[in-house]
């Protein structure tokens, strides 16, 4: 599924200078959050360039800030992963494994003179550092000797220090162009019990010193992450290039373009700001592009990977296009999805040269490019429900003439002619007067009459009555990823209810499309039955409407 893009020549180049080398990539995430859209990219380019070579992805957690550690985001990660379709090799790994080993390359560093203990206070280390037009300052704790450094890293280890009164830095320079390169800290005190490690440990590596050494551990020959990591890139190289034996897999750093949508915060610091105040219920609201989200909303396995594939690999950031998920979904639902009529905003319509005795029981197919999928029954008689908005734009618009005038076909039945609009005391439309043509059911009237518009119905005697949940997009603002202030643009009416008509759904029939995960209403979108739903109480949730849709 991965095209020809530059990791793919880098990595063709690379085995042919190193011929009988195992590819090995691997998706490490940090467990404090749920997975996003953009996560799934990630997966997506390691995985499928690990089996393109015959090689192994691993999955590692990066674990080790044990304050922002959480066991069910550990579970959700991997059950989203499996729901995607992906597997990963051998057993799941984790930073944490290589803690002592971690320590050893430290001490490592620091017999190297590479690496020293700071005193100073967090907020004056900072201040040392500079910024891009200033250069940094030395810590009057670099130049200890290596035997105090090692002593005062042994006292660290065993709790001899309180948090922020010590670190451990490594020593590159502090004149870098790159601010990164200013010796960052690389392990720091923090006496919380680990999820796994409990109490063994009380510092802990920071996220540049372990992810680089357990790739080379893992003997990771390609680590592929997105641009904003490219500052990390120099750190990465310095640590592998001062801890690998000549003879060693040296793992190689590649970035690809972060993902953004329209409309949409992929950040999990922001996704958990929206949640903590409560704009959104949790990590799974269909609203958000976490892949919980979109499971909640219907989003199939196979949308969000063709998805990805389209994406392509490039090294240039992009604004994507919401439209560009949506077509994958639409696309996926398309041809497996049963076809139904719904009324989310009904007006009655009577046909006035129908009898009230009427009663004509129509057979259509469940799919109209599937046969296969069988037929169903549905009622027609002389009073139905349209949809409020097939007429309203004429009606509010002084267009009258317009619906008067023109032959409107109700689907798979007859063609009517309006004939006169009620209205309430309101000037809101009470209901619609109208006659059909009797002979409309003849191809031969097509001859003789042109369709200005095809229109679904709900019969009015035979129905269920259903809500409507329609999810719009959470922001207003088209970028919301590039401002601070991305909460002033919340749009309030991201979730609309609506109440309508559904046709008819005997008891074994609800539960039998309660079990389906998708179906479509004809004219207006893909959407199925919540969970919640009870045959007397049914609940319709939107997964996606189809385009050019002016109903939802």
């Amino acid at each position: 599924m991965i095209k020809n893009n530059f990791i793919i020549k880098d990595i063709e180049k690379y085995l042919y200078n190193k011929k009988n080398i195992l590819i090995k990539t691997r998706f490490a995430p940090e467990p404090n959050g749920y997975l996003h859209l953009g996560h799934v990219k990630t997966i997506f380019i390691n995985f499928f360039i690990a089996k393109k070579y015959n090689g192994i992805f691993n999955l590692r957690f990066d674990d080790t800030n044990p304050s922002n550690i959480n066991i069910n985001y550990i579970k959700n990660i991997k059950n989203d992963i499996k729901w995607l379709g992906f597997k990963w090799d051998g057993k799941v790994k984790y930073s944490s494994n290589y803690f002592l080993k971690i320590f050893k390359f430290a001490i490592y560093l620091i017999n190297k003179g590479l690496a020293y203990i700071d005193e100073l206070p967090l907020y004056i280390m900072n201040k040392y550092k500079g910024s891009f037009n200033k250069y940094g300052v030395n810590s009057p704790y670099r130049n200890r000797s290596i035997e105090e450094n090692i002593y005062l890293f042994n006292k660290m280890k065993n709790g001899f220090f309180k948090e922020n009164e010590v670190c451990l830095r490594a020593k590159i320079n502090m004149n870098s162009s790159i601010i990164s390169m200013r010796d960052p800290v690389l392990y720091r005190i923090r006496f919380k019990s680990h999820i796994r490690t409990k109490n063994n440990w009380c510092i802990y590596p920071t996220y540049d010193f372990a992810n680089c050494i357990s790739d080379y551990i893992e003997k990771i020959t390609h680590s592929l992450c997105t641009i904003e990591f490219i500052n990390n890139k120099l750190l990465y190289n310095w640590i592998i290039h001062n801890i690998c034996k000549n003879d060693d897999i040296v793992p190689i750093q590649y970035e690809f373009s972060k993902l953004n949508l329209e409309y949409n915060v992929l950040s999990k610091s922001k996704l958990k700001k929206i949640i903590n105040n409560n704009t959104i219920s949790g990590w799974n609201d269909p609203r958000i592009l976490t892949i919980s989200g979109l499971k909640n909303k219907g989003y199939t396995s196979n949308s969000i990977l063709d998805f990805c594939n389209k994406l392509g690999i490039t090294k240039k950031n992009s604004v994507i296009k919401l439209s560009l998920l949506e077509s994958c979904i639409r696309s996926d639902l398309d041809n497996k999805s049963f076809r139904l009529m719904a009324i989310l905003e009904p007006i009655s319509l009577y046909i006035k040269n129908l009898k009230d005795s009427y009663k004509n029981i129509l057979e259509i197919y469940n799919h109209p490019n599937d046969k296969n999928l069988g037929k169903r029954k549905i009622l027609f008689n002389n009073k139905i429900f349209i949809e409020k908005s097939d007429v309203i734009k004429y009606i509010y618009n002084e267009e009258l003439d317009f619906i008067f005038n023109k032959i409107i076909k109700l689907k798979y039945s007859y063609t009517i002619k309006i004939l006169k609009v009620n209205k309430k005391y309101d000037n809101s439309i009470d209901n619609i007067i109208c006659e059909c043509y009797l002979d409309s059911l003849n191809s031969i009237f097509f001859n003789k009459k042109k369709i200005n518009i095809i229109i679904h119905w709900v019969s009015s005697l035979v129905n269920s009555k259903s809500k409507f949940f329609i999810y719009k997009n959470l922001f207003n603002h088209k970028h919301p990823y590039l401002l601070k202030n991305y909460n002033k643009y919340i749009n309030k009416h991201s979730i609309l209810i609506k109440e309508g008509y559904i046709e008819k759904l005997n008891k074994n029939i609800f539960y039998k499309y309660k079990k389906m995960k998708s179906f479509q209403l004809e004219r207006i979108g893909y959407f199925y039955i919540n969970k919640k739903s009870k045959h007397n109480n049914i609940i319709l949730n939107e997964i996606i409407n189809l385009k050019n849709n002016n109903i939802t």
